[in-house]
């Protein structure tokens, strides 16, 4: 057997991406954004140490005697200053991290912050000197290097001593909150109005790098004219029109139900001759369609904040190709999401759980009272709604008497929510289902209780008295056994409202909101939130301020509006979230012009085939399991943090990555040269995609020292946050390249080729902060 040698470029190039998350980076000095100001620590005057003080006192202020170490368990209590928190925000707003000599990084729990009297607003951080997770052994004694967090945003970092003073640890060169770069760009023709800056209603306005950071969050990437947008009306006017725009762009594939076994005449002419369309097998029994049609959604849909929630709500409600058959199935089921995104969650369930691509992928089409199937009853539970374990409004687990996380639900809890589940079939009545196929399974219609069988003995509901969920303030928990089952009518009314109060049960359930909540933050903003920030966004989900639960528009807002997402750039190395493979993908191709292979209209959504995705470990419809392509609490080995996405990144998905960007960047044809990474040939076959890079090859012929060109991509793909490292590591490897005094297009295309490959595949691009 062949065995490939990793390149030690990969092995760093997987460990880069890991310490953007965890170390720090040389980086530009430069003013932070107003509005997003840094916690400063206090230290003792003259002196590298943090001010530090008994954690314990009932009262805790800066003229406090100051302690230089503590032993390991102690409470301590350090100061924060240039901060402002809202009414509610307290220990769960803030991190404190620290580092020792041998360079692991410990997270230390904060229990309390409270205001105290100084000149200066200060905050008193109360924490814990003990390791948060637990992954490494205790810090080593002596000195760490110890810093605060709050909304993204890092404190520079000071010396106290763990146990005692003194050790071999090294003082940071560049002040922590610098080492991660970012440099403002004030909207032209702008000026600071009293208080504009700080004013929620301003978000959006005048900071090129929080629009193009919000248009990460809440699109798939921005390019010239969203930003152009925005920066006119402004976010909440954006998020206003999207919440009314039309969806989709494109429209849905309506490739018609076909057979589940694959005949052998596709296209039904009962004739030998070749199938109408010749496509008619790989539009009808693969996903091709459906992934077509989701990336050219993503990549010029005019509705990019439904698609952009959809896709997120798709990572929850997992349904997957690799089970489904027929695209179309799958199309159905992608409508209840986005038909719901910016809908009530309760609306969600309800249609999801009748769902007939679901109802297949989870078996519930199958359950009966003679024969139960679990599944779906158990998932939507544990994966779509509530969790395993009871939870905090905040996303903490609640806690026993004896320290351990309280179950959620037992198996009792599944059985009886299986019973309330059983008799659902496939919609196959011609006087009930409306798109019933002849010799087709019908995917479209809701699944139908009993297939609308009139005759008692065809019942396959269960009958009998079930108890759901129970929990502080349930009060639908007992289902009572059907007492007047004497007809099918009667069977059929009680099992719609025994559906409808299990879903009532569930959406009811404390959990629901910071459970939900806590999965779309990740999805969208950063992947290791704050209390502080699960527990805003959950409140919305409770209530929209109008008494509404389950308000998506609400949870959106409370999410993409939260001042821990917003700001120009966020400081903390820790903040941000790994692109998953399709939005790195949609991301890096929406900022160069995507556009068809022969350069004459935009893409039919076909990159380079399944190859590119499967190999990135995300292959879009096709999930592996109904976990998800990654599992939602997953921990990067060796830290503190989450870091769902992290969990497929591999030396082999890393080089596919790479592998990706080459072949967009660098495949060209014609003359001039015009990158075109897929030559293919109609009307069967898909015709694919590549970018524009005229603008930027103008760029590299005006400017021979390649500065105006590396400065672009820092603005258009990094928003201005390219670390000065990174940018002279990138102008050398640019200017290598020769380029004449009157630059050919070969030439200027080369020079470009290099600044987008380094750019995309560089760490500080992969993380979306």
């Amino acid at each position: 057997m062949l065995r490939m040698k990793v390149p030690r470029y990969f092995r760093v190039f997987i460990a880069s991406l890991v310490l953007l998350f965890v170390s720090s980076f040389a980086a530009a000095q430069g003013d932070p954004d107003p509005n997003s100001p840094s916690p400063v620590l206090m230290r003792v005057p003259g002196a590298k140490r943090v001010l530090a003080v008994d954690g314990n006192g009932v009262r805790i202020n800066p003229s406090s005697p100051n302690i230089e170490s503590f032993p390991p368990n102690s409470r301590v209590a350090i100061f924060v200053q240039n901060i402002a928190t809202m009414p509610g925000e307290g220990a769960s707003a803030f991190r404190v991290y620290g580092e020792d000599a041998r360079g692991r990084s410990y997270k230390f729990p904060v229990v309390e912050v409270r205001s105290v009297k100084a000149q200066v607003k200060t905050y008193a951080v109360i924490f814990d000197l003990r390791d948060e997770i637990g992954y490494w052994d205790a810090p080593q004694f002596g000195d760490i290097l110890l810093r605060v967090t709050w909304r993204g945003m890092t404190s520079d970092r000071a010396r106290l001593g763990y146990g005692e003073t003194g050790g071999l640890l090294k003082d940071d060169v560049v002040p922590f909150s610098q080492m991660l770069a970012f440099r403002p760009i004030r909207a032209a023709g702008s000026r600071a109005r009293n208080g504009a800056l700080n004013h929620p209603e301003y978000v959006g306005y005048r900071w090129s790098g929080d629009r193009a950071r919000f248009l990460e969050q809440a699109a798939f990437g921005p390019n010239p004219a969203l930003d152009a947008r925005i920066r006119r009306i402004g976010i909440r006017t954006w998020m206003a029109e999207q919440f009314e725009a039309q969806y989709p762009t494109f429209p849905y594939p309506n490739q018609p139900l076909k057979p589940s076994n694959q005949p052998d005449d596709c296209d039904g002419d009962q004739t030998s001759t070749p199938d109408v369309p010749a496509t008619c097998y790989r539009d009808t029994y693969s996903m091709y369609q459906i992934q077509t049609w989701n990336k050219k959604e993503a990549l010029y849909g005019d509705n990019q904040l439904r698609h952009r929630v959809a896709w997120a709500l798709s990572q929850i409600w997992v349904t997957s190709g690799k089970d489904i058959q027929q695209s179309r199935h799958m199309v159905e089921y992608h409508k209840i999401l986005t038909n719901n995104a910016f809908g009530n969650y309760r609306t969600l369930m309800k249609q999801m759980t009748l769902s007939p691509t679901m109802g297949d992928y989870l078996d519930m089409v199958r359950s009966s009272k003679n024969n139960p199937n679990e599944n779906y009853a158990r998932e939507i539970m544990q994966l779509f709604t509530i969790g395993l374990f009871m939870l905090n409004q905040d996303g903490t687990p609640q806690l026993d008497g004896s320290g351990f996380p309280i179950p959620t639900y037992d198996q009792e809890t599944v059985n009886n929510m299986t019973k309330v589940l059983t008799g659902w079939q496939f919609c196959n009545q011609v006087s009930s289902c409306p798109n019933l196929a002849v010799g087709a399974v019908n995917y479209i219609d809701p699944m139908l209780l009993n297939n609308g069988s009139t005759t008692l003995s065809q019942n396959r509901h269960d009958l009998t008295a079930k108890t759901l969920l129970v929990y502080p303030g349930s009060s639908t928990t007992d289902v009572a056994a059907c007492g007047n089952c004497t007809t099918m009518a009667n069977i059929n009314t009680y099992a719609n409202a025994s559906l409808d109060q299990a879903i009532d049960n569930i959406f009811w359930h404390p959990n629901l909101g910071p459970f939900v909540s806590k999965i779309l933050i990740q999805q969208l903003v950063t992947s290791d939130p704050t209390q502080a920030y699960i527990s805003r966004a959950a409140a919305a989900f409770n209530n929209n301020g109008a008494g509404v639960r389950g308000d998506m528009k609400a949870v959106i807002r409370a999410i993409l509006l939260d001042p821990e997402a917003r700001g120009d750039a966020k400081t903390d190395p820790n903040f941000g979230k790994l692109r998953e493979p399709f939005q790195f993908a949609a991301n890096f191709v929406r900022s160069f012009g995507v556009r068809s292979a022969d350069t004459l209209g935009q893409s039919d959504g076909y990159f380079m085939g399944r190859r590119e995705y499967t190999g990135m470990g995300q292959l879009p419809f096709q999930s592996p399991t109904v976990f998800n392509y990654y599992p939602p609490g997953y921990v990067i080995p060796g830290t503190a943090l989450l870091g769902p996405e992290f969990a497929l990144m591999t030396t082999g998905t890393a080089i596919q990555r790479a592998n990706f960007v080459n072949r967009f960047t660098y495949t060209t044809t014609g003359s001039p040269a015009i990158p075109v990474p897929v030559s293919v040939s109609n009307p069967n076959s898909p015709s694919g995609t590549s970018l524009d890079f005229s603008d930027l090859q103008a760029l590299s012929a005006a400017d021979p020292t390649g500065n105006d060109l590396v400065d672009e991509l820092d603005r258009r793909m990094m928003h201005s946050t390219m670390s000065p490292q990174m940018k002279s590591t990138i102008l050398t490897a640019v200017t290598a390249v020769t380029q004449s005094a009157t630059p050919t297009s070969s030439q200027t295309l080369s020079r470009v080729q290099q600044a987008i490959y380094l750019v995309a595949t560089s760490s500080q691009y992969q993380v979306q902060r």
